[in-house]
């Protein structure tokens, strides 16, 4: 029997265990999809035994020194959410992006919408995956960051100007703010401001609503969460793994 996993710290808002559960035992698969919450990533190195496994946060970026290699597409984008083991040795992917920009693509499809520009809340792993699709999707993003950063904006510029929101299309949300069992943070985001013209993506997805898109619908923004991505971004991560 093949194992496989994940890896971050927490896990009790990760869906990826029962997601791979039920993938695999609806196609007859002898396999299994375990948690592995690590306090530390150097315990990573334990896990030569599995056959692959995806990282979550905090572990995107932090990962990459304990890598054998790394596609050309996850050293460009600097963040690692699935690793291929094979002979021991750890090789890198980022399958974040196709979840992402795949997800966002045929959510823009389906009423025809015209994005241009985003907000991209957020610096960490997840941030990287993300900007980087809004490029390939010509899109042009601009990243919000809670403290004063090079080349980021933060909420209080979002506050204090609030023609930067009237200028964009889209904000997706990269930070963990709103995730189980924390249902009640999102974002410090200016929502008063938002008008229908503005979409919401948030890469979490447990909740389902969570009160960044909350917040977003009651402003008549059309919101999306990160479920779909998880989905296409697991079965790249299959795909890789059964090379």
């Amino acid at each position: 029997m093949k194992c496989f996993g994940l890896i971050g710290h927490p896990l009790g808002h990760s869906f990826s265990a029962r997601y791979f559960a039920e993938k695999f035992a609806a196609e007859g698969i002898d396999a299994r999809y375990d948690n592995f919450d690590l306090d530390d990533i150097g315990e990573v190195a334990t896990l030569r035994r599995l056959s692959g496994f995806n990282v979550t946060i905090p572990y995107k970026q932090a990962v990459i020194p304990y890598l054998d290699g790394m596609s050309d597409e996850a050293r460009a984008i600097g963040a690692v959410n699935t690793v291929r083991v094979e002979n021991g040795c750890f090789y890198g992917y980022n399958t974040d992006v196709i979840g992402f920009r795949e997800s966002l693509r045929d959510w823009l499809s389906e009423d025809n919408a015209s994005v241009r520009s985003a907000l991209v809340l957020g610096t960490g792993g997840a941030s990287k995956a993300v900007y980087y699709a809004l490029t390939q999707l010509g899109i042009a993003w601009q990243l919000v960051s809670r403290m004063p950063k090079e080349g980021c904006l933060t909420y209080n510029d979002l506050r204090k100007d609030t023609s930067i929101l009237a200028s964009t299309a889209l904000i997706v949300n990269c930070t963990p703010l709103g995730t189980f069992p924390n249902v009640d943070t999102c974002p410090d985001l200016p929502y008063e401001s938002l008008n229908p013209a503005i979409r919401l993506y948030d890469l979490v997805y447990n909740p389902e609503e969570t009160l960044f898109l909350r917040r977003g619908r009651e402003q008549g923004c059309p919101v999306k969460n990160g479920l779909e991505m998880l989905h296409r971004q697991a079965e790249a991560a299959w795909k890789i793994w059964t090379l």
